[in-house]
């Protein structure tokens, strides 16, 4: 349908479909529930190369595209919303900031054995009184007077997968005078002393993705674990999140097709007054309304995706892309959830059907990696050139 999309781009969409369908789909509810971190699925998803897509090969990746990326997220997310989380932060927020801006040890050390399933990373950016407004970080990042190591103190919130952990991409102040050029990036080994887990986050929906309060309590980082220069993490962060919003595009995409398939399956088997709710005009007026919102967000997350790997050539940003196909895709899986739940009645609402989780698990997509209010300011500016 879409020459775009090459026979690479189908094997990949059709070996997460595989695996998400064979392996993941039957413990969504179990891990929904206990909110148990998949390690076992994680792991076997590195083997598969679904953790480093876009990560080159040198570095144990795929070397494949952005698209490649959001086609298999969907997959994955469609299964199991809390398994898109864990794989969009290894492949967005983790991986892209040390592929773009690490150094050839740096990704040796910290980013072969993520991207390979070895090893569980998290990108930590939110504080308690700053999410949004990076520019208001409390944590800070003192350099010695050896200069070999910066002393690390503050809390940060919101980490996804913390509890699990091994390295973090973490961003504090070096020199908070500066505010948002003061923010400086570093590169976390969670196993060392300092590095303490604040309390579990007992979340609405993607229950199976770990998330907890990280303190920092004098936590020694070597000067060569930096990543990039002093003054430069809020600029990693803002392209990190770039990529990480058509991440979550495809996440939200993935939940609203899941939903959608499943309203289409129940109007077609439940009867009501004598034929299938199918034939109601409601229900197809209902069905109809959610397969365009779904269909307008793929296109925007295709149009995004191909944005970001043309950018590898021109040097272009694609924030505008990015923005407007996080915030259509994330509005559309709540929307879509919704009138899912609508459809299945009673049965919606029961957590014997799927859907409930599908409507948990979407609404975080409007809230995380810049909520759609951010989202809109951001598109608006883009029109405008107005700050």
């Amino acid at each position: 349908m879409f020459d775009f999309i090459t026979d690479e781009h189908k094997m990949i969409q059709e070996a997460a479909r595989d695996f998400a369908q064979g392996e993941i789909a039957p413990i969504a509810a179990e891990i929904d529930e206990t909110g148990e971190f998949p390690m076992k699925t994680i792991k076997q998803m590195g083997a598969l190369g679904f953790m480093g897509i876009e990560v080159p090969e040198e570095y144990g990746g795929a070397g494949m595209d952005s698209l490649a990326y959001a086609l298999a997220l969907t997959e994955i997310s469609k299964a199991c919303a809390s398994h898109g989380t864990i794989m969009s932060v290894h492949n967005s927020l983790y991986s892209y900031g040390l592929v773009h801006f690490g150094t050839d040890e740096q990704r040796e050390k910290f980013l072969r054995p993520i991207v390979e399933g070895h090893k569980i990373g998290a990108y930590s950016l939110t504080e308690p009184m700053s999410g949004s407004d990076a520019g208001n970080m409390q944590s800070r990042a003192v350099l010695n007077e050896a200069g070999t190591h910066y002393i690390i103190n503050g809390t940060k919130s919101w980490v996804t997968s913390a509890p699990v952990a091994d390295f973090v991409v973490l961003f504090t102040m070096t020199a908070p005078e500066k505010k948002h050029k003061g923010i400086t990036a570093f590169l976390i080994d969670a196993n060392q002393p300092g590095f303490v887990l604040g309390k579990k986050e007992p979340k609405l929906g993607i229950r199976a993705s770990a998330t907890s309060e990280v303190y920092y309590e004098n936590y020694e980082c070597p000067v060569e674990n930096r990543l990039g220069e002093e003054g430069q993490g809020f600029k990693i962060a803002m392209s990190v999140l770039d990529t990480g919003r058509i991440g979550i595009a495809a996440q939200a995409l993935g939940i609203a097709e899941a939903a959608l398939d499943a309203s289409i399956a129940y109007a077609k088997e439940r009867e009501a007054f004598g034929q299938k709710i199918g034939q109601f005009q409601m229900i197809q007026q209902k069905l109809a309304d959610m397969k365009c919102r779904v269909e307008a967000s793929r296109l925007l997350m295709y149009q995004a995706a191909l944005a970001k790997t043309a950018a590898k050539e021109t040097g272009a940003r694609y924030t505008l892309e990015a923005s407007m196909a996080k915030l259509v895709a994330s509005e559309t899986a709540m929307w879509v959830t919704t009138q899912a739940i609508q459809i299945h009645g009673g049965m919606g609402y029961s957590k014997e059907m799927p859907l409930e989780r599908y409507f948990r698990d979407a609404k975080i997509t409007e809230i995380y990696e810049g909520t759609s209010e951010i989202q809109r300011m951001v598109i608006a500016r883009n029109l405008t050139g107005l700050r």
